[in-house]
């Protein structure tokens, strides 16, 4: 019988560790964020906004370069990296006349602060605080693009503070559906704290809204951002590229994805 409970101890000593260090493995940030330039950015303006627990965030703001639109559209990323890696993104969208923001969660790109699921809902609420307080954005013109992760964070305030329209690239139904996929060895359901329960709020959102995937997404399947499109009850629009996996330049800034969000936009 020993050896069964030194096994057991085992499993419980391995479980207390994925519990203690879960965060590192659901959040990945990158700490030193090159110059704007170094990126591919021109006529950055950088920004800095404060949250309600007392951080303060860093960003870029891209102007549009065009006069077309009116719309802004706020970023939200997605677990790993940081802003830089998001400039093909901002580049595109501004070439199409939007406004951006782009920003670091608590954590990342050298801001302070730990991620958390309810920190990054705070951040999510300074960038936007932020972005009405601009005179040259237009209020009622405010789109969330969230990618990921960040389409968790992109819901959660799209249902306390409605958009004008909710882009959502390769979003996933929750947390633990994610996790059992890739740890299925693992008690998902138990170990979670950071649950980013989408599905379940989805039936707050009120705006118009675009779901795009990859239908060789490996990270979050596609099955699941077609039920979390499924579960929307607002208008919406699905748009499936082709072959793309989760990190493929075509999900990132594709012309394909570019141009279904303009006119997705362009109807909203």
């Amino acid at each position: 019988m020993s050896w069964l409970l030194n096994i057991s101890l085992l499993v419980a000593g391995a479980l207390l560790l994925v519990w203690m260090f879960q965060r590192s493995l659901i959040y990945i940030p990158f700490g030193v964020v090159p110059s704007p330039d170094k990126v591919g950015l021109r006529d950055v303006e950088h920004v800095t906004f404060q949250t309600t627990d007392g951080l303060t965030l860093n960003g870029w703001f891209i102007p549009g370069q065009a006069t077309r639109s009116a719309w802004t559209v706020l970023v939200f990323n997605g677990n790993a990296g940081h802003r830089g890696h998001r400039a093909p993104l901002a580049t595109a969208l501004a070439e199409n006349g939007y406004h951006v923001l782009l920003f670091d969660y608590r954590g990342y790109g050298g801001n302070p602060g730990s991620p958390t699921e309810a920190g990054l809902l705070i951040d999510a609420r300074a960038a936007r605080a932020y972005l009405l307080d601009r005179p040259d954005t237009g209020k009622t013109r405010l789109a969330y693009f969230g990618e990921s992760l960040g389409t968790a964070v992109a819901i959660a305030l799209a249902v306390e503070h409605p958009p004008a329209a909710l882009v959502l690239r390769s979003p996933f139904t929750s947390l633990v559906d994610v996790g059992r996929i890739h740890y299925p060895f693992l008690p998902i359901k138990w170990l979670l704290a950071d649950r980013f329960t989408s599905l379940n709020r989805t039936g707050g959102i009120t705006c118009p809204v675009l779901v795009i995937a990859g239908d060789n997404d490996q990270i979050v399947p596609l099955d699941q951002s077609q039920r979390l499109y499924t579960s929307v009850r607002s208008r919406k629009q699905l748009e499936i590229i082709a072959g793309a996996n989760h990190n493929d330049p075509a999900l990132a800034n594709g012309n394909a994805m570019i141009a279904v969000v303009t006119q997705f936009l362009s109807s909203a």
